[in-house]
């Protein structure tokens, strides 16, 4: 029997294999003091937050889902001699790590067991923790508790560094330079891993390094069918990113059409999927305070191949999407609370943020009590995962998720 077709035709449809990636050493690496510039609020109680997230694996397995472990997936790959060598190469470059560290970094890199490389390559390598002297000048400048290689926490949001369309994936530039290696990795997983080889056809690849402020990741971007993609434009994607992916997939006629959408640069509306998903059907969930402001832009493939036409959106956000998925309208379930300050507490804990499992049956944290209820009166399924740690990290059961299989709606 042939092996099922990867691709993501919605963003309802009976999902059907997904990537996740465990909390671990990344976030024990966490402090007061570097949390920050890894792009964290706060530092996890890492057990806690490993049994979060094992229920929601649990959940998605339980529904049918095959889900695939980051960690897994990277030692897998590095058990194939090509990908080891194809990754290191890469990483571990004079730009990342400095002349004087490159050639015994990589000697020691080589003789670890898959698994333990690729807790490092995930979790990071402090100076200190090499069976060397770091002597470099690179080395001598970080100090033994500096890091040769910084971790990476942010992998727990594996919705960002690859984004699977219908025909195949593309792999994102993203804006930060602390998330950057995380697009990397995917890259030799869906190149040398068994499971993907051969088959995850690659539509677009901005490496970060030559992207200029070209940036994207996958928490803007929506399947919305019919060829359509909708796209957010505010912190972490810009319109460089997405007028040229838009111009790559029209030309590859894996589109016909993206709705790109205005944001607020701001943290906590740092994705589209922070402030709005959709649920099944016409049902979508919305941060009102700010979704009601985003405006759109209608990109079109130009004619003779030459650039996507864009034009402004008149209508309101919600109507633009409603038509776009075939309905008169949305059913919009607003952020749940009584008060502007309990609306915006829960859309700061990700109750917006939710990942559908089929059509009217979603992820959402436990924590955000009153847009779960809301979202049970619209009669949608709620399957509430513990979010008192993996919440701190600002994502949701979407932003944690990596789609690839998804069926139409």
């Amino acid at each position: 029997m042939a092996a099922p077709a990867f691709g993501v035709h919605s963003e309802t449809g009976t999902l059907r294999e997904v990537i996740v990636c465990r909390p671990g050493l990344a976030h024990r690496r966490l402090t007061p003091f570097n949390c920050r510039d890894l792009l964290f609020d706060d530092v996890f109680w890492v057990k806690q937050a490993q049994r979060d997230h094992d229920a929601f694996a649990a959940m998605m397995r339980e529904r049918g889902v095959a889900v695939l472990e980051l960690h897994d997936l990277l030692a897998e790959t590095l058990e194939i001699p090509a990908g080891r060598a194809w990754l290191l190469e890469r990483r571990l470059s004079w730009q990342s790590v400095g002349v004087g560290l490159v050639a015994e970094l990589r000697a020691w890199m080589e003789t670890l067991p898959s698994r333990a490389l690729a807790d490092w390559l995930v979790g990071g390598v402090r100076a200190g923790e090499l069976p060397f002297d770091a002597g470099s000048l690179f080395g001598s400048h970080l100090g033994a508790s500096g890091f040769v290689l910084p971790p990476l926490p942010n992998l727990l949001f594996t919705r960002d560094s690859s984004a699977w369309l219908p025909d195949g994936v593309i792999l994102n530039p993203m804006r930060w330079a602390a998330r950057q290696p995380e697009t990397l990795l995917m890259t030799a997983i869906y190149r040398f891993h068994p499971h993907f080889a051969g088959r995850a056809r690659v539509l677009w690849d901005a490496p970060a390094g030559a992207a200029g402020a070209a940036s994207l990741e996958g928490g803007d971007l929506m399947v919305l069918g019919k060829g359509t993609l909708l796209a957010g434009m505010g912190e972490r994607s810009s319109p460089q990113a997405i007028g040229r992916l838009a111009q790559a997939l029209f030309e590859d006629g894996t589109l016909e059409r993206v709705i790109a959408c205005r944001l607020p640069a701001t943290r906590s509306a740092m994705h589209l999927d922070t402030v709005f998903t959709l649920c099944g059907g016409n049902v979508a969930t919305a941060f009102r305070e700010v979704a009601d402001g985003v405006v759109c832009h209608d990109l079109r493939p130009g004619e003779n191949g030459r650039t996507p036409s864009c034009r402004p959106e008149r209508r309101h956000f919600f109507d633009v999407v409603a038509e776009a998925l075939g309905y008169p309208r949305l059913e919009v379930v607003p952020t749940g609370g009584d008060t502007p300050e309990e609306r915006a507490r829960e859309q700061w804990n990700d109750g917006n943020n939710l990942l559908a499992l089929s059509p009217g049956v979603v992820v959402a944290y436990d924590r955000n009590d009153d847009t779960n209820a809301a979202l049970a009166a619209a009669g949608i399924e709620v399957l509430a995962i513990p979010g008192g740690e993996l919440g701190r990290g600002r994502g949701g059961s979407r932003c944690m998720s990596c789609p690839t299989r998804r069926d139409p709606t």
